[in-house]
């Protein structure tokens, strides 16, 4: 966990994306330009499980991916099983005084998946949802309960082969169909990464929407 120096306005939940751990968002975090608010960072380690994709070899992951196209990548009970481990570190934080509307589910890859995914199965406002090269688990059964009000912030590379431009654009659309209206949505000149241009794209975002919440 991470705290400024000042009491923090809101809180970053983070999840890293397949086979990286903790640290990888923590090393994100550190890079964000975050000079007029304090924000708390908690950084979430993902299960080990076996994962198909990977020739069942164990590694940090917070649901099991079948093969390479989208619909292989919906292990639902994965999906549930971390999604109530992503919940008991937010009721850990609401329990720590923050409120809802101070919390931001974030994440990389399978992490921002799993904060779409949780995210959209809160029924209150959320502070804002960050998904970065990510895209929405389980859409076709998806009934959310979020808080139209919500924003977030989307953003991939043009040239990731992992997780394809058009499922994050799909994964946009869907937003947008289903009354979200607050979406700041991104594409870098990039793979499956993260880019200077995208932190500090990010860094505004973040900044203006705990600015705007006090």
């Amino acid at each position: 966990m991470k705290d400024s120096q000042q009491q923090a306005q809101a809180c970053v939940i983070w999840m890293h994306g397949l086979g990286a751990d903790a640290s990888d968002m923590a090393g994100l975090a550190d890079q964000l330009l975050l000079p007029d608010v304090a924000v708390r960072h908690v950084f979430i380690d993902a299960p080990v499980r076996p994962v198909t994709l990977n020739g069942g070899m164990a590694m940090p992951a917070w649901y099991d991916i079948l093969g390479m196209e989208l619909v292989d990548r919906e292990d639902k009970q994965g999906i549930e099983q971390s999604d109530s481990l992503i919940r008991a570190v937010m009721d850990t934080q609401l329990s720590d005084g923050f409120t809802h509307d101070k919390l931001f589910l974030a994440g990389f890859s399978q992490g921002g998946a799993m904060a779409l995914h949780t995210a959209l199965h809160t029924k209150h406002r959320l502070g804002g949802v960050i998904a970065l090269s990510a895209y929405l688990p389980l859409a076709r059964e998806n009934r959310p309960d979020l808080d139209k009000s919500t924003p977030f912030f989307m953003a991939g590379g043009q040239y990731d082969q992992l997780v394809l431009p058009t499922w994050t654009q799909q994964s946009h659309e869907w937003l947008k169909t289903h009354g979200y209206e607050k979406i700041a949505f991104h594409q870098y000149a990039m793979e499956h990464s993260i880019c200077l241009e995208e932190i500090r794209d990010l860094s505004q975002w973040l900044s203006s929407q705990v600015e705007g919440a006090l």
